[in-house]
Order: structure tokens, then C-alpha cells, then sequence
């Protein structure tokens, strides 16, 4: 039980409606362990992000269980797929704004602040606003604010979908670097399939809704992956089979 981080049993959400209610997921269980690359792939509706959204604390409306081991809100951070940054604050401010709940001396802060922004590229542009940033660069800001209160779990929701693919390209290589230098679990949702066997060591198969799990596929490749294999189309077309 130590090497889990995350255990969902006998997970179900509905949503209710004027004529009833709609079920989004049925009879989730996964076990999701310390340290993982945890993808979720399926089709549009099939509650994905519903799935992420409990698993991470943030949707407390649904039957079954959600088992946090060892772990607590504190521990968590969550990157939007809309960058869901502020306006009206700056690069350094929006990174700024996920340390103002933690009993940290202002140099900490500072320091902490300084380091993502570097890590991910963003040192010069500290003092610009969202308008001014490209789409790639506005969610380095989400990954950085993210990743500044030292989170054991991450939790991505399409956090790539809104890119080009050249930018979408660098980052999932920048995601997988900060991910094996941090030793965070992250658990990410992607409507990409080729994605998903890039980066993941997992890969939870929802069906179309009511989602629930087709399959957990223990993904069989080293790394860094040839994406460009037989073998890496042979699963990307394996899943999408099971999802179709």
C-alpha cells in the first residue's frame, strides 16, 4: 500500500438534469502508484475530466471511494487546460498566487518563484501579462505555478490540447524532464492516443459515457520512445479500437 498513491473503488457520478439524470462515470477502480505517469484517454463525454476533477479533491459529488495514501490537498497542484491564468496579474504574480496560503518568508517565495520561472524559460518575461504571451508560453505560467508549491501529484487536465504541435512538442518533452526530476506522480487527461504511449507508464481506457474502464494497459516501451515504430502504431491502433 505504500508504493499507491491514489485508489478509486466503486467510483460513479451522475448529473442530475430537468427530466432525470445523466451518468457520467460508472464503477471506476484504479490504483494509481507513487511516483507514476498515469494517462486517461477516451472518447469526448466520457467523463475524463470528471474522473480527474474527483480524484484530485475538487469534485465531491459521487458514490464510492477516493483513497488518498498519505496525501493531502496540500500535496496536490492541477494544470487547466484553458491556462486559467489572471489577467490582471503578471507572470510572477500568477505563479505567485498558489504560494499565498503557504506560511512562507518572502525570500522563500521569491526564490521558489525564480527557480520555476527559469526552469520553464519564463525569467524575462516576469513582469509581462497573459495578453503578451504566446499560447505555449501561457501555459509554462500554469505548469510553473503548478509545480512552486512542490506538489507529490500533479494532476494535467489536456493541458497541451489548446497548442500547435510544435509547441504541444516541446512541451511534453519539458513535462517528462520535470517529471523525472521532481519524482511527482502526475495524472494527466489527453484526447491524444499517441500521446498517452509517449508519455505515460499507464494508460486507463474509458469508454464513452457512462465512462468506465475498458482497460489498463501497462505501457511496454522504454524510453525515450520511438514514436515512430511499428510497434508504438501497433498499440496507438490497439487503443483505438477498444475506445471505438
Amino acid at each position: 500500500m505504500d508504493k499507491i498513491a491514489i485508489t478509486t473503488k466503486n467510483l460513479n457520478k451522475s448529473f442530475k438534469i430537468k427530466r432525470g439524470e445523466i451518468k457520467a462515470l460508472r464503477n471506476i477502480n484504479l490504483e494509481i502508484k507513487k511516483g507514476e505517469f498515469f494517462t486517461i484517454v477516451g472518447p469526448s463525454g466520457s467523463g475524463k475530466s470528471t474522473l480527474l476533477r474527483i480524484m484530485s479533491g475538487l469534485e465531491k459529488d459521487f458514490s464510492g471511494k477516493v483513497l488518498w495514501n498519505n496525501l493531502t490537498k496540500d500535496d496536490f497542484s492541477f494544470v487547466f487546460q484553458q491556462f486559467a491564468l489572471m489577467p490582471w496579474l503578471t507572470v510572477y504574480e500568477n505563479v505567485e498566487f498558489s504560494l499565498l496560503s503557504k506560511n512562507l518568508s518572502e525570500s522563500e517565495k521569491k526564490s521558489r518563484i525564480h527557480h520555476e520561472l527559469k526552469k520553464l524559460g519564463l525569467d524575462k518575461f516576469a513582469d509581462s501579462y497573459p495578453r503578451e504571451l504566446s499560447g505555449g508560453m501561457k501555459q509554462r505560467v500554469g505548469i510553473a505555478r503548478a509545480l512552486v508549491t512542490n506538489p507529490k501529484v500533479i494532476f494535467m487536465d489536456e493541458p497541451l490540447s489548446e497548442l500547435d504541435s510544435f509547441t504541444a512538442k516541446e512541451l511534453r518533452r519539458e513535462i517528462l524532464k520535470i517529471w523525472k526530476e521532481t519524482g511527482a506522480t502526475i495524472i494527466m487527461v489527453t484526447h491524444r492516443i499517441d500521446e498517452a504511449i509517449e508519455m505515460a507508464d499507464k494508460i486507463a481506457v474509458l469508454s464513452p459515457s457512462p465512462g468506465k474502464i475498458i482497460k489498463v494497459i501497462s505501457n511496454p516501451f522504454d524510453r525515450p520512445r520511438d514514436l515512430r515504430s511499428p510497434k508504438f502504431f501497433k498499440l496507438e491502433d490497439e487503443i483505438y479500437r477498444l475506445i471505438r
